[in-house]
């Protein structure tokens, strides 16, 4: 499904509208590094298990980011149950790693069996993952396409699969490795596995969800994303506006904060009603905080305006002061399903 561009910003909107992305099983989620697309990906993969669903949560940067965000032991080369969404629904973990990725797949494509151990003994393994160039993104992109592929009872093993794939400035070239493959390998089980992958990576079945901050050199860093997946033909998904700052100032005050025209009795006289007794100190304090987040305001609105150019479907998150743990997570989610995008 295409969705329609623009914010989504409101629960009411989102439940008189089809869920921005109905049909799609990829879920690739990029960002600028810093710009947590970790933690969006996570709270992305919750919100779409939340209707009942069997969601995959996949990572392939070997940090081991989302045992760390669940709070579970390090995740093995295996599917593990991550969290239980509303409604029944669970969301597994997959850390792939290369080197088991290529003895899975020589095993699966070439039978090699005892033999896929021994070309592990003498190095070959480790130098096809680490030093031969695309291989390795060739055997994570392909473990992700099998588990998209992957079949039980008749039906897809999971209903979606939510990638926390490399930042924006990688992941052009790692999404178009097969094609690369494909060109170099012109015939055979390779190139056919290669075209493959690129067919699906093409195809309305995977969106490529960008995270951002409201900051310059982010912002720049996911239009330029935009650019390149754009001319690469791979789909765009929406834009999620991470770390998104809430107004603590109504608008007429807000306005004056950042002029510096707060009235600095008239913010005395509030304190002393609370029954607080605040010094000069205090109250400069506080007056120079409130402008310093007019400030702030004002700046991201102005990036803001540059992300809604971009013409994709916007979603925000706001910051959580306490810090990201698995409640944190369930709220975060609970904002992408509010404003339609899962």
């Amino acid at each position: 499904m295409s969705a329609p561009a623009g914010r989504r910003p409101s629960a009411t909107a989102a439940e008189e509208h089809d869920r921005d992305w109905e049909g799609v099983r990829l879920h690739v989620v990029t960002g600028k590094g810093g710009t947590g697309k970790t933690t969006v990906a996570a709270a992305l993969a919750l919100a779409l298990a939340g209707r009942g669903r069997r969601v995959l949560l996949v990572e392939v940067e070997g940090r081991q980011g989302l045992a760390q965000l669940f709070d579970v032991p390090q995740l093995p080369y295996d599917e593990q149950r991550l969290a239980v969404a509303a409604d029944g629904g669970e969301v597994l973990g997959l850390a792939v790693e290369p080197k088991a990725a290529l003895l899975e797949y020589l095993q699966m494509y070439y039978k090699l069996g005892r033999a896929g151990s021994l070309l592990e003994k003498v190095g070959a393994v480790d130098f096809a993952t680490t030093i031969a160039p695309g291989v390795r993104d060739v055997l994570l992109t392909g473990k992700v396409y099998e588990a998209v592929r992957r079949r039980r009872k008749g039906r897809p093993a999971f209903d979606a699969v939510v990638l926390d794939a490399p930042p924006t400035g990688r992941i052009g070239r790692f999404l178009n490795v097969n094609t690369e493959l494909a060109g170099l390998a012109r015939m055979g089980p390779i190139h056919n596995q290669a075209d493959a992958i690129t067919s699906m990576l093409r195809s309305p079945q995977t969106v490529v969800h960008l995270v951002t901050l409201l900051e310059e050199m982010p912002v720049q860093e996911t239009a330029d994303a935009v650019e390149e997946l754009s001319a690469s033909g791979l789909p765009i998904g929406g834009i999620v506006v991470n770390l998104a700052r809430e107004p603590v100032l109504a608008a007429r005050r807000l306005g004056a904060a950042g002029k510096g025209r707060l009235d600095g009795e008239e913010v005395t006289e509030g304190l002393a009603a609370a029954g607080l007794a605040p010094s000069p100190a205090v109250v400069k304090g506080l007056l120079d905080e409130a402008a310093e987040h007019a400030t702030r305001l004002a700046l991201e609105q102005r990036e803001r305006v540059q992300v809604e150019a971009l013409g994709r479907p916007v979603y925000e998150l706001t910051a959580v002061a306490s810090g990201i743990d698995l409640g944190a997570l369930y709220g975060l989610a609970e904002q992408l399903r509010d404003q339609g995008m899962a």
